[in-house]
């Protein structure tokens, strides 16, 4: 059985999320419902054959991360998933259930309607290349792609949204789907936050491993007394975006208890990521992270008022008015 996140499976009244701390978080809740995750009935069709063509041409915004316009599609598409590089990325290489940082315009091939783009809004997507995270269109064309790569890629209604369609999104269950996608980055569970060393000087509080290899820091907790107010400092910073109180964030975290230093919960062990929005962790979390870059590593000490009280989850090994250390990668803001 895979062991729970102690952070997100918290009794009522800390957090209003109760669920597994893996690859299926709340990202669904939090994206725009025009977004291209699948409904809930997640396809079961065999994996397409990937053809090159027939793809439209796109006519205007033809740089890397510039919002594209792509021309109507000519004649029948394709059955298959057709798919084409249009500027090939040298960053790290997409691999399926790895969560990518992207922007996307979508479109229908017969009408040339745009139907969603994440360009508009400034924010790009992440999600998991998963099933049932994601149309099979897109894990399917991306899986092999490159960091820094745009493809252009087109999906019959077998790999989209299948015949019942997607009516918020304006999708018939006949429509054949055509994408814009700049990567912009990929995370798996060896990802690791990315910035300069920050100076660990007071000797009161843990010391946090500076490692970026992907695997868990140390976490050395001095033998004082804890801190009764919370602590969150970096440790690496990062240069990336500042995180909001109402952000949701993929991290790579760690954590011990203050009293004996033993671990209760990480994402290293579990090989998986973890996606929740700050609204819906415990308060240590949601005001240690708020005002952090992404790309950081932070040092949180949660003192018990701003963890699980007197009433931890059961099962966790934590116990009662417990203080909490964690090390905690943003590695992107939703």
């Amino acid at each position: 059985m895979r062991r729970r996140s102690v952070l997100l499976a918290v009794p009522a009244g800390l957090v209003t999320l109760a669920g597994c701390g893996d690859e299926k978080s709340d990202t669904a809740k939090t994206k725009p419902s025009t977004s291209p995750s699948p409904s809930a009935s997640a396809s079961s069709a065999p994996p397409p054959k990937i053809v090159d063509g027939p793809l439209p041409a796109i006519t205007a915004g033809t740089k890397f991360d510039e919002k594209p316009t792509v021309a109507k599609g000519s004649g029948d598409p394709s059955k298959d998933v057709a798919v084409k590089t249009v500027i090939a990325g040298s960053g790290k290489t997409v691999a399926e259930n790895d969560y990518i940082q992207a922007n996307y315009l979508g479109q229908v091939w017969d009408t040339a309607k745009v139907f969603d783009n994440s360009y508009d809004r400034k924010t790009p997507l992440v999600i998991q290349l998963a099933q049932g995270s994601i149309i099979d269109g897109w894990r399917y064309a991306l899986a092999g792609k490159k960091a820094g790569s745009r493809v252009l890629m087109s999906v019959p209604p077998t790999w989209g949204y299948g015949k019942q369609g997607n009516s918020q999104a304006g999708i018939k269950g006949t429509d054949t789907l055509v994408f814009v996608v700049d990567i912009q980055n990929t995370f798996n569970a060896k990802s690791s936050a990315q910035g300069k060393d920050v100076a660990q000087g007071d000797a009161k509080l843990p010391k946090v491993g500076t490692n970026t290899d992907g695997k868990a820091p140390s976490i050395d907790v001095p033998k004082t007394a804890a801190p009764t107010k919370l602590v969150a400092n970096y440790v690496i910073e990062g240069d990336g975006d500042v995180v909001k109180a109402d952000s949701s964030v993929l991290v790579q975290y760690k954590g011990v208890l203050w009293d004996t230093g033993k671990e209760f919960d990480s994402t290293y062990s579990r090989s998986a990521l973890t996606s929740f929005s700050l609204q819906q962790v415990v308060k240590g979390w949601s005001q240690g992270l708020t005002g952090k870059k992404v790309g950081s590593r932070v040092l949180i000490v949660v003192p018990p008022k701003l963890g699980y009280g007197d009433s931890p989850p059961s099962g966790s090994g934590i116990e009662k008015d417990s203080t909490l250390v964690f090390s905690v990668d943003i590695l992107a803001k939703m």
